[in-house]
């Protein structure tokens, strides 16, 4: 795909494309409150994302005109505020309670941090746990809205929480363990090598 852009768009604008991505999901959720169709919109807003945050790096690199530094600043920067309006827009949905939306995305930072004070002190930056990094959250953020737009948000298990709450709730706790036991693997493998 890089070889075919034109030569006008830089990464740069493939950054910014990710975040107006963003907010077209944000507003997709958002507005799922008044009719469960926009949700379409999170999806088309699902793929401007995808293509802007996939490939502005990409870009970088393909046309040999990385800055390293500015690049890695932006870019996380970026991905903190998209994520933001990702699970904020999500939990303004009537499908996600907000405060759990809001915990997920306070797992998902937290494994950002872990991710990237790694990449300092131990020069290794990872961005994929359990065989699932960025593309597959997005892929399963489009079928848990499409699972939305098939079933609906109706509480569950005699509680007042929907299934969707309940799955959202679940990744958060997945990823705050992830954080906790990568940060301890992590110390330990710093202590080895003498602090």
């Amino acid at each position: 795909m890089c070889a075919r852009l034109p030569a006008w768009i830089k990464p740069d604008h493939l950054t910014a494309l990710g975040l107006v991505g963003a907010l077209i999901i944000f507003a997709g959720y958002w507005a799922s409150a008044i009719h469960a169709g926009w949700l379409w919109l999170v999806i088309a807003g699902l793929i401007v994302h995808w293509l802007g945050d996939s490939l502005d790096g990409s870009l970088a690199r393909f046309r040999h005109i990385e800055r390293p530094n500015f690049g890695y600043f932006i870019d996380h920067s970026s991905d903190g505020l998209a994520n933001l309006m990702i699970m904020g827009g999500l939990g303004a949905s009537p499908f996600v309670r907000l405060d759990i939306a809001l915990f997920t995305l306070a797992g998902y930072l937290l494994l950002s941090v872990h991710a990237f004070l790694a990449a300092r002190v131990v020069g290794d930056l990872r961005l994929s746990y359990l065989a699932a990094g960025p593309t597959e959250l997005r892929l399963l953020l489009v079928a848990m809205t499409l699972a939305m737009l098939i079933l609906g948000g109706e509480p569950v298990l005699g509680t007042t929480l929907s299934g969707f709450d309940l799955f959202v709730l679940c990744v958060g706790v997945v990823l705050i363990v992830l954080f906790v036991v990568q940060t301890l693997s992590t110390a330990r493998q710093i202590a080895r090598r003498g602090g």
